[in-house]
Formats: C-alpha cells, sequence, structure tokens
C-alpha cells in the first residue's frame, strides 16, 4: 500500500511524523510492504514549526496513484486549501481512495467537500470554529476518531496514532496492530468513540489504582459473568462509586468496556485461530454464538464469518511468498474497518 502524507510550510514535526511512525513500523515489522511518503504542492522542501526544513518532498501528482492519502495537520483554521490540493483530494476520493484527516487536517477535508452530510472529528480547541464554517457537518466533540470508511477525521495531537493504529488493525488485523503498538510503546487499542480527554483510556495494569485493578481482572476472567457488583467488589469499591470512577477514567461504562474487550478478543480470535465461532463466543465470554454475532455486526457491521474470511484473504494477499499488485480499492468505497 503507498501512503501519501501532505506536508506544508509550518506543519508541526510531531503531526508529520505520526503516519510515518506507525506506518513505517508496519514496514519495518515485515508485515506488509508499505510505503509512506510526503507530498505537498510543489517538490523539494518544507520548514516545520520548529524552524527544520525537510527535504525529499514530493509533488502533488506523486499521490495521484496512492492508496491512502493523509492530511496530518493543517496551516490554521478558516485557511482553505488551494484549488490544486482541493481538487487532488476530490479526485482520489472519487477513485475510492480512502482521505484521512488527523487533527486540523479535518478542516482540509471539509473545506473540499468531503465531510459534508457526515460527522467529523479534529482537535477540541477547533470543534466550535469547524462546526460554524461548515453547518452541513456534525461536528463530534469528544470523539478520539470517526472512521466512514471513505473519509476519516481524528482528534487532536496523539490521538493520531490511535487513528494510524486502527487503519492498521481493519487491514492487517489486531496482532499486526497490537505488535506495532507494543514496538512504538503506546496503548494497542482506543475507540474511536472514547473521549478526547479522560486520564487513563484504557487501564493497562494494577498499579494504576483500583479501576486499573477492575480492568485487568476483566481480562483476566473474560468467560465469566462480570456484573457491575463483581467489578465493583474487585475493585474494592462501592457499585455506585465504581461506576462514577470507571467513567471519569476510561471515558466509558463497565458494560461497554466489557463488551469491547470480548469483541477485541472475539477479532484476535478469528484472525488467528482454527477455532468455530461457537467456540470463540464462549472463549470470550458471550454466552452464545447468536449473542457474539448480534454484538459483532452491531459494532463492526460484518458476521464473524465474514470477518474471518477477509483477513484470510489479507493475510494471503500480503504474503511474501505471493507476487501480486500493491491492494488497491476500487469501485465502491469500502470501510478503512470498523467503527
Amino acid at each position: 500500500m503507498k501512503i501519501a502524507v501532505y506536508a506544508f510550510d509550518g506543519a508541526s514535526m510531531f503531526h508529520l511524523s505520526v503516519p510515518h511512525l506507525v506506518f513505517d513500523e508496519v514496514a519495518r515489522s515485515g508485515a506488509a510492504p508499505w510505503q509512506t511518503s510526503l507530498f505537498s504542492e510543489d517538490a523539494g522542501s518544507v520548514t516545520t514549526s520548529e524552524g527544520y526544513t525537510l527535504g525529499g518532498i514530493e509533488g502533488l501528482d506523486s499521490a495521484r496513484d496512492a492508496d491512502l492519502i493523509v492530511v496530518p495537520s493543517w496551516i490554521q483554521d478558516g485557511v482553505a486549501p488551494s484549488p490544486a490540493l482541493a481538487e487532488l483530494l476530490q479526485e482520489r476520493h472519487t477513485r475510492a481512495v480512502p482521505i484521512v484527516g488527523l487533527c486540523l487536517g479535518a478542516n482540509a477535508l471539509a473545506d473540499a467537500g468531503l465531510l459534508a452530510g457526515r460527522s467529523a472529528v479534529t482537535h477540541w480547541k477547533s470543534t466550535e470554529e469547524l462546526a460554524r464554517r461548515h453547518p452541513e457537518i456534525s461536528v463530534e466533540l469528544s470523539a478520539l476518531y470517526l472512521d466512514h470508511g471513505d473519509v476519516m477525521t481524528s482528534a487532536g495531537t496523539a490521538s493520531g496514532i490511535d487513528a494510524c493504529l486502527h487503519i492498521v488493525r481493519t487491514r492487517l488485523g489486531s496482532a499486526v496492530a497490537n505488535r506495532v503498538a507494543r514496538h512504538l510503546v503506546v496503548a494497542p487499542h482506543r475507540e474511536g468513540g472514547q473521549a478526547q480527554y479522560i486520564e487513563r483510556p484504557v487501564p493497562a495494569d494494577s498499579s494504576g489504582g483500583a479501576i486499573a485493578v477492575a480492568c485487568a481482572f476483566v481480562l483476566e476472567h473474560l468467560t465469566e459473568e462480570l456484573s457491575v457488583a463483581r467489578l465493583a467488589e474487585a475493585a474494592h469499591l462501592s457499585e455506585r462509586s465504581f461506576v462514577r470512577a470507571f467513567r471519569e477514567e476510561t471515558g466509558s461504562t463497565p458494560a461497554a468496556w466489557v463488551r469491547s474487550r470480548r469483541l477485541d478478543e472475539a477479532r484476535t480470535l478469528l484472525e488467528t485461530s482454527e477455532l468455530s465461532v461457537d467456540q470463540i463466543a464462549a472463549a470470550c465470554g458471550f454466552g452464545s454464538p447468536v449473542t457474539l454475532r448480534q454484538n459483532f455486526a452491531a459494532a463492526f457491521g460484518s458476521t464473524p464469518s465474514s470477518y474471518r474470511r477477509r483477513f484470510g484473504e489479507t493475510r494471503a494477499a500480503s504474503s511474501p511468498t505471493k507476487k501480486s499488485s500493491p491492494h488497491r480499492r476500487t469501485g465502491r468505497a469500502e470501510r478503512l474497518g470498523p467503527t
């Protein structure tokens, strides 16, 4: 997959580096031959907001055969993209190439007309301005990222990493995304609908306090019934205090968080094991395959069997023993992945 990242004078080093950081790790790990490059209106160089000069920038034409285009940030609110850039984004969008706007990059997508009638997210400081300038867009106030398949937007700064990991996960599976996240030493999965500003989105170990203890308990007992009462007991809190503290620290209810972890495990088992759907339902604590199918379809717009087939095809297509051209999306736009 060829990924083109838009660069411009005044962009921060961090925003420009995020797609490279995540997508280049895919290539370095040997998971898939992804290639990431920077492009701008004119080939040559750009000067970052920190004062560094970056050379080797390609021109607009280099993005015309990209499989994914990323606008990693933007100049400032209210500045429209150049006609040439807007035309490129529009033309690639009509060719079913997914367009991603990270942080303030949502502004460029909005000004190019790619978000009309859609929901979108940007840095929390800019949500009001984006909503004022584009009343045709439903601007979310708290989501980390929103994926419509043909277009995707993310909230500010570090949530761009979450959005890029989401793309890895939906293209190559949870195992690859988790491996990339481990190499980068970042949280492997933060839900797109999670709040932008929360203390610990997915507590990873029991050293973080009562809620982290409860979350670790969930991961160790996914096959069992996990009621609020049981989790509160594990956290040594009253049920009322537990529910309040859980929402403050994770931005989610206990039931929704448990369901998401069960679905995460189901996806991993579908991608990496030969277990039947019935066995996976039992292993993830869904009680019955019907319950698994219902929750899976609601979350990912796919059946477990279809999901397994898709990632089986993805693994075969990315196998180094097969000679095949890079994956191109043609025809109708498909989802970058589940939201």
